[in-house]
């Protein structure tokens, strides 16, 4: 939901930091945001831009999904969840994180 929470265009924030890329949404994400679409505005625009990307799909809950995703698909991970990013530092993977809440910035 950052992209709406911070009004940061995802899709050309991507293409500046890793130039063309795809994008993969893990489907505990998607599941989470088709639960609270229906009381959270935000979260109803992150549903429509999830449905945007390929689904990764896993039974793996929550940040163990991204984890999974992550190391599966050899991928970098866009998030400002203080957990997650600490458990994918922790694991060596790269992350993509919200900097000054207007650009995005590639940790490796």
């Amino acid at each position: 939901m950052l992209p709406f929470q911070f009004r940061i265009n995802l899709d050309a924030e991507l293409a500046r930091i890793l130039g063309t890329c795809d994008v993969y949404v893990p489907s505990p994400v998607v599941h989470e945001l088709e639960r609270i679409a229906a009381k959270d505005r935000k979260a109803r625009g992150a549903l429509e831009l999830a449905a945007r990307y390929r689904t990764y799909d896993t039974d793996r809950p929550g940040d163990l999904a991204v984890l999974a995703a992550a190391e599966a698909l050899n991928a970098v991970v866009v998030t400002n969840d203080r957990g997650l990013l600490a458990a994918l530092r922790a694991r060596g993977i790269p992350r993509i994180r919200l900097r000054s809440k207007t650009h995005l910035e590639l940790e490796t």
